[in-house]
């Protein structure tokens, strides 16, 4: 149902003009009235959207921590949905920011209730986010682990029932499974094998409930950077293919902490080969009655993916990194090719198998469909292309990645190309100001920016110390936790965190939480609620917001530079200065937002401690000047 605008139109006024009175009423006396702290920074922000959205352009909107970002475009973008008849797009980094932006008590829970006005706000998850019945009812036959049991006993009564769907509500979110871990979840999600299209459970889908659900809102759609870009991507495809597209059409998109949509789009168009996935597909459909020719192309297969993956391991190198680089040699590429001639065959060979009816269609089409992408993979990683590719390391198996280096002129095409405004909003989009680093990995040509800075007086409320620990980073991690304050340990990659999680396990260091243990939004709930003195975390540089005492210390395990993995390694071979061009910007934008976790209002207080090597204190001028305050020195000891 469309919403009547939140201000009244008249023919002497444009929408814009009225849009810009409205906000000056707000901002000067309705929220005043409301004991908000309203910021000329916050004001400025505001009416630069309005400007972007009468211009329809992209607009990059850094505004420092405690301005109020988010009031200031969701004002505008309201008054735009209901104007356009048309959604607003709000896209953050990642789930765990979806949840800080509707959780009770934040900025749109806050705004509704000082207004008086009540918004459809409504979440588009990212599809691994949802659970997958069909996974659900494997894992129940295949590992009936208590785990399975529980997601399937709290499943609503229509789900495994015959009831009527007449009156269902969405449910089978990955938020509303706190308690289990990732690694068990990641057996039950949805993932891309999936093929919903020929699904019988596809009705009683809670990822499709919720699809249907928010396809109806009529203010805003949230949704992560990554979800977005798989809409962008497979838009076109789903169409011809008679599907609805991931998203509808939309009259405004914001993205929140936009400096990181690069990583989502070249997230979105990765190709995937893993391990275990092929053998499992084909097993499926080895059903009886199957032709002889089939069955043998598929024994032939199996045997080759297994030769392939051994002398990819074997190709392998990076100890510590989870993304290996893989050195390509003769061998390896001639069995890759050799595979997807396998492929082709077998291919050939279920066109008639589905004519026979011996396999069900829901197992051949997900059998086919993976076929294909994964001889497409190949030939992607066979060809001296631009592309990157690494083994992808895990727990329990491994994984072919391939992903192109530039994603420039797809951004430009499937989003920029759409005359749409476009809101980039962040405290951390430009390099002291300078914008380009960010505009020029993202192909924009054409933008308008401008920088606000924070409102706090961090010298008041901040202290940065840099502790000069050498090779001895978790014992003085260790002598900073025994001062008890509610802690948040950020690291720069899980390899990180785990070693330290060795660490404080050997050690017996107590009231730790480490990500990954339990659905994250939980986690950070229970952190809040003081359940555990320190949060360690490779995730949440950004976006966390854990005002007053919930969040007093500020520990960073070490400067988060780009890691040494393909990704990055194709990066600095085209730059021209790899340090000051590609490991430089990202360190200081991350580092940034790492600090920018502290001080949230302006009731805060607290302390950001850096834990150094000696590299890391080498650099020091290189790095220092982006600080809010002045940096203290201290040799691995306690404040």
């Amino acid at each position: 149902m469309r919403r009547s605008i939140p201000f009244p139109l008249s023919k002497e006024k444009s929408f814009f003009e009225s849009l810009s009175d409205w906000l000056g009423d707000i901002f000067y006396e309705v929220l005043p009235e409301k004991d908000y702290d309203i910021r000329d920074e916050q004001i400025f922000m505001s009416y630069q959207i309005v400007k972007s959205l009468k211009e329809k352009n992209t607009l990059f909107a850094e505004a420092g921590v405690g301005t109020g970002k988010t009031i200031a475009y969701l004002l505008p973008a309201i008054a735009y949905a209901r104007y356009t008849g048309k959604p607003v797009l709000v896209a953050c980094a990642d789930e765990t920011l979806i949840n800080q932006l509707v959780k009770e008590g934040g900025d749109i829970d806050r705004i509704q209730q000082a207004l008086n006005l009540e918004m459809d706000v409504r979440l588009a998850k990212s599809r691994n986010q949802y659970l997958c019945l069909k996974r659900l009812e494997e894992a129940e036959q295949t590992s009936p682990e208590e785990f399975v049991f529980d997601i399937k006993n709290s499943l609503p009564p229509y789900v495994n029932g015959n009831q009527v769907l007449s009156s269902t509500t969405p449910y089978g979110d990955r938020s509303s499974f706190s308690d289990i871990e990732d690694a068990q979840w990641s057996k039950v999600n949805f993932n891309a094998v999936q093929q919903c299209n020929v699904c019988d459970l596809r009705n009683r889908c809670g990822q499709t409930l919720h699809r249907n659900f928010y396809r109806e809102s009529s203010d805003l759609i949230i949704c992560s950077q990554d979800f977005l870009m798989e809409h962008l991507w497979t838009k076109e495809s789903r169409k011809r293919q008679g599907q609805l597209p991931l998203l509808p059409e939309v009259s405004m998109m914001i993205l929140d902490e936009g400096h990181l949509l690069e990583f989502a789009a070249q997230k979105a168009l990765t190709y995937e080969v893993q391990e275990t996935t092929i053998l499992n597909l084909l097993e499926r459909v080895m059903v009886d009655d199957i032709r002889e020719k089939t069955l043998l192309l598929m024994e032939h297969l199996i045997e080759q993916h297994i030769a392939f993956f051994d002398l990819l391991k074997e190709s392998s190198e990076g100890v510590e990194l989870e993304r290996k680089k893989i050195n390509k040699n003769e061998k390896l590429l001639s069995l890759g090719k050799k595979i997807i001639r396998t492929v082709d065959d077998l291919l050939e060979e279920f066109v008639f198998e589905a004519e026979l009816y011996a396999i069900p269609e829901y197992d051949l089409r997900m059998a086919e469909e993976y076929l294909e992408q994964y001889s497409f993979s190949l030939n992607l990683f066979i060809e001296n292309g631009d592309a990157i590719d690494w083994l992808q390391t895990g727990d329990e198996f491994e994984t072919l990645t391939i992903m192109p280096r530039l994603v420039t002129d797809i951004l430009n095409e499937k989003l920029f190309s759409l005359k749409l405004p476009i809101i980039f909003s962040s405290a951390t989009l430009s390099v002291n100001g300078d914008f380009s680093y960010l505009a020029t990995s993202l192909g924009i040509e054409s933008h308008q920016s401008f920088s606000v800075p924070s409102p706090f007086d961090y010298e008041e409320v901040m202290s940065i110390y840099a502790h000069h620990a050498g090779s001895e980073k978790n014992q003085t991690v260790e002598r900073l936790l025994q001062k008890q304050e509610q802690s948040l340990l950020l690291f720069k990659s899980k390899y990180d965190m785990l070693q330290f999680k060795q660490f404080a396990e050997t050690n017996g260091l107590q009231g730790i939480a480490f990500e990954g243990i339990r659905e994250l939004s939980t986690l950070i709930k229970e952190f809040q609620n003081g359940e555990y003195q320190t949060l360690c975390s490779y995730h949440l540089w950004e976006g966390l917001d854990l005002p007053g005492e919930a969040l007093t210390r500020v520990i960073i395990f070490d400067l988060p530079f780009p890691p040494n993995d393909p990704i990055f390694e194709a990066r600095r071979k085209f730059a021209e200065d790899s340090f000051h061009d590609v490991d430089l910007p990202y360190m200081l934008l991350r580092l940034q937002q790492g600090i920018g976790r502290l001080i949230r209002t302006a009731n805060d207080r607290g302390s950001i401690h850096l834990i150094l090597n000696d590299f890391e204190m080498e650099l020091q001028k290189r790095w220092e000047d982006i600080l809010p305050v002045t940096i203290s020195h201290e040799k691995s000891s306690v404040k």
